[in-house]
């Protein structure tokens, strides 16, 4: 990574359990312990319950971010992590997700954003 700024990482989460989608207390707390797993610094944290379901949360890391929005009419969950340095360990949340939210399916692709010979061309 270190000709790019940061790695994305964009999970999909399927055929999780529905009433677990639509818990704002638990998908914190899953959220903060995936952080953890990480080994990620958590700098603050912010969770929203939508009506009539679903939950969106953003836990802001030192290192940048890990997302989450639920769909629990659809049992789908998408999480997005993004991490600016090489010391956050990623499949460890995710594993930690998959498990928690007891999804059938899991999918994600990686994205390496910031290519510093391009962001060069601009400065």
């Amino acid at each position: 990574m270190t000709n790019y700024l940061g790695l994305q990482i964009m999970v999909e989460l399927y055929g999780c359990d529905v009433q677990l989608l639509d818990d704002p207390v638990f998908i914190e707390k899953s959220m903060l312990e995936a952080a953890q797993l990480a080994n990620a610094t958590v700098v603050q944290q912010f969770f929203h319950q939508f009506s009539p379901f679903g939950v969106s949360g953003t836990v802001v890391i030192a290192e940048s971010h890990i997302n989450i929005h639920t769909w629990p009419e659809h049992a789908y969950a998408a999480v997005d992590i993004f991490t600016c340095g090489e010391s956050l360990n990623a499949r460890a949340a995710i594993d930690f997700l998959e498990i928690k939210l007891k999804a059938g399916k899991v999918s994600s692709q990686k994205y390496l954003r910031g290519d510093q010979e391009v962001i060069k061309r601009f400065n």
